[in-house]
């Protein structure tokens, strides 16, 4: 028998948010102090051929780069799992409830392009292949994007998995406000994708599988995929809450963000980041839904400092992300698959891992069980 997914908002407030430019809204900002805007063309042409740039090639070396393993899904495991699928690429399937072969089957920013960017030669290119090909991909029930970077959102994969001829019933798209426009330029139906603000609550029912709570939350990043929309696709990052389930699991994925701005001057005399604003959005996800069994939190593409901070974080600040919301356990993610276009020219790929462990230890959390890592292509049990 089909599946059918049911997809019902929930009220939003009337109060005209603080991240809207306009009423309606016509562009979007992060309202905060830590948010400092570095990215104009003069500051990226700086960055870009600046003399401290310090490239290190990928190496060639496998043993030196994170692991890569066909996944299983973790197919016969009773419980809510999360596999890596690269960068920031996630199957999420809850715990089994009214079909005990599986539960609600989520896909996060999904990413199965060579190169992230407008086509096939210009942008980023991965150094580490996905662990499997979509056909390989479980069905899922819904697709949920943290912002419109090429990085997080690809249309060929976006329409591979919506114009599958072996689905049984329609996927649907939850993604920020602005973005509905882009998905039915690919031919997507209007029923299909559902927007939402920051803070906005959405009941998944799939039917003769399970239910869950999707919230919107905010992040601290921006949103751009030509010349002329900077800012107009609102970007979050997502709670992901079990319905039916007993303990009812609760997953955190970031998206991509930012924690706190580290200008030139922070970085030249060496001042202590804690003196430094920190987005406040995380502590309130933090109250209002936390704790969280599992977060996926950025690690990488985050230098030079003084031009990535306001929107991607260190491991550091995720360590410090992993503490305000009130995760149990914290997994790396967004690193050891594709090379910005400009941290490249700072950031050896070997390094995220690294200071991950090292802002764990400093913070006296324990590795490999509150913060920890996995291979592309493995499955991490929520239990």
């Amino acid at each position: 028998m089909p599946r059918h997914v049911t997809v019902t908002p929930r009220p939003a407030s009337g109060k005209v948010p603080d991240h809207w430019v306009g009423n309606p809204p016509t562009r979007f900002r992060n309202p905060w102090p830590s948010f400092r805007a570095e990215h104009s063309l003069a500051s990226m042409w700086r960055v870009r051929f600046s003399s401290e740039r310090n490239f290190v090639p990928v190496p060639e070396d496998p043993s030196e780069l994170v692991s890569v393993q066909k996944p299983d899904w973790g197919i016969g495991k009773p419980c809510a799992k999360a596999t890596w699928i690269g960068h920031a690429s996630f199957f999420l399937e809850t715990t089994p409830d009214q079909d005990p072969k599986r539960g609600v089957r989520i896909l996060l920013d999904p990413v199965f392009c060579e190169r992230m960017g407008p086509t096939s030669f210009l942008g980023p290119k991965r150094f580490l292949n996905p662990p499997c090909s979509l056909e390989d991909v479980p069905e899922v029930d819904v697709i949920c994007i943290s912002h419109n970077h090429y990085d997080h959102l690809d249309l060929d994969t976006v329409k591979s998995l919506y114009f599958d001829k072996r689905r049984t019933t329609p996927l649907q798209f939850v993604s920020g406000l602005g973005t509905k426009k882009w998905f039915l330029s690919c031919g997507i139906q209007e029923e299909h994708v559902v927007e939402m603000d920051w803070w906005d609550e959405l009941d998944v029912v799939v039917k003769g599988v399970g239910s869950l709570k999707l919230v919107c939350t905010p992040s601290q990043h921006g949103s751009r995929r030509g010349a002329l929309d900077d800012c107009h696709m609102l970007w979050c990052s997502f709670v992901i809450e079990e319905v039916g389930s007993s303990p009812s699991r609760r997953v955190f994925f970031a998206g991509d963000t930012g924690y706190r701005s580290v200008s030139e001057e922070d970085v030249a005399s060496g001042r202590d980041l804690d003196e430094l604003p920190r987005c406040p959005a995380f502590a309130e996800i933090g109250e209002k839904y936390g704790p969280f069994d599992l977060a996926m939190l950025p690690i990488g593409c985050y230098t030079p400092r003084s031009f990535m901070s306001s929107v991607h974080c260190s491991p550091e600040d995720s360590v410090e992300i992993h503490k305000d919301i009130k995760s149990k356990r914290s997994l790396g993610m967004h690193y050891g698959t594709v090379r910005g276009g400009l941290s490249a020219q700072y950031e050896d790929v070997r390094e995220p891992p690294k200071k991950w462990k090292e802002a764990c230890e400093k913070s006296g959390l324990r590795w490999g069980d509150e913060i920890f890592l996995c291979g592309i292509g493995e499955t991490v049990l929520i239990e």
